[in-house]
């Protein structure tokens, strides 16, 4: 149980550059089982996954993040997961979505780092107003009931993460009482 804990206290979120390293395609199918095993709201199922490694795939998406960021992300990395999501309503017509997604993306974030990669949630660049989670969902081929709502590089960091500073345990968790 340590070694879970380990990893989830040296995950840092990594923006930089990546090691040209192929990332095998069972460690991309481990990552990928489980984000899919993480909860989901009324068990609809609402993420599903594609992982890209193929060169001429990966370099079509890379092309669309350059020519479409303000900032360069995902440029190096040799591989990386894109997450779709599907609007399906539940309980009392609530969709769980942004909620299903969310807990996939954490569990792949936690196995990249187990497996010895690093990596970087990119969400608002894929669902802002300008349309870049679309564009790389078409060059998938994914169909229009899918968003595409994150990309994740994975791959070996070239450079060292470095940790940000995190608000003392005191300040944003109690018990029994807010603030007690």
């Amino acid at each position: 149980m340590s070694d879970l804990f380990e990893v989830i206290g040296s995950r840092i979120s990594y923006r930089g550059e990546y090691k040209p390293e192929a990332v095998p395609e069972e460690h991309l199918r481990a990552i990928m089982e489980a984000g899919l095993a993480a909860p989901s709201g009324c068990n609809q199922q609402t993420t599903s996954l594609i992982a890209v490694n193929d060169r001429q795939v990966l370099d079509k998406v890379q092309s669309c993040l350059r020519e479409n960021l303000k900032r360069p992300i995902c440029q190096s990395a040799p591989a990386v997961i894109c997450v779709l999501s599907q609007d399906i309503k539940s309980y009392h017509g609530m969709s769980f979505s942004k909620q299903d997604y969310a807990a996939a993306i954490q569990n792949m974030l936690l196995a990249i780092k187990a497996l010895g990669y690093d990596s970087c949630w990119f969400e608002g660049y894929m669902t802002d107003e300008s349309g870049n989670g679309r564009k790389i969902a078409d060059i998938l081929g994914v169909p229009a009931e899918y968003d595409l709502v994150c990309i994740l590089p994975v791959g070996i960091a070239a450079d060292t993460a470095k940790p940000v500073d995190k608000k003392a345990f005191s300040e944003r968790a109690w018990f029994n009482s807010f603030g007690g």
